[in-house]
């Protein structure tokens, strides 16, 4: 038996079962449970363990091992909510993460989820660097200069990412 028509004999079965398991755990998903029962069968297949054993023991064997690599993780993982309170004084997690002012770190947390959505989505590579520069307060001129451009090339640049950034401009 070879270990890649075994995967492929057993893997609707297999997201079958990643997918019941999934629905009960949120840090988890279909495809991080599957990847964990193909690495648990690659080390059984290997070790000599599946030989002359029937789908059915197979599947099970994977579906235990996924439960118990779950609730391995879940012991490790502690959710915490935001609003929780931390100390004596009363003060929750999101007053210690932001001592200033926590509508401030809202809205910069906001501001850097949307750059990043604009640097990952479309942008060359030469406008990532021209964005960047932009958002460190540089003038077109400097931003020309550091880069070895014309500022009119920069500023054709930055009008083609104002157009690509629009739809997240908008959104927000």
């Amino acid at each position: 038996m070879v270990f890649e028509e075994l995967v492929k004999r057993l893997s609707p079965k297999l997201k079958r079962i990643t997918y019941k398991l999934n629905g009960h755990f949120s840090f988890f998903n279909d495809e991080d449970l599957y990847q964990e029962a193909l690495i648990h069968l690659w080390q059984d297949f290997f070790a000599g363990k599946l030989n002359d054993k029937t789908d059915s023991y197979i599947l099970q064997g994977c579906y235990f091992h996924l439960k118990n690599y779950i609730r391995k993780a879940r012991d490790k993982a502690n959710l915490v909510s935001l609003n929780a309170m931390m100390d004596e004084e009363g003060s929750n997690l999101e007053e210690i993460l932001c001592l200033e002012n926590p509508e401030s770190c809202l809205v910069d947390l906001e501001n850097k989820i949307l750059i990043g959505q604009i640097q990952n989505n479309g942008l060359t590579q030469r406008e990532k660097e021209i964005f960047c520069l932009s958002l460190e307060g540089l003038t077109i001129r400097e931003i020309g200069k550091r880069l070895g451009i014309s500022h009119v090339r920069v500023v054709r640049l930055q009008k083609r990412i104002q157009g690509k950034c629009k739809k997240y401009i908008d959104f927000v």
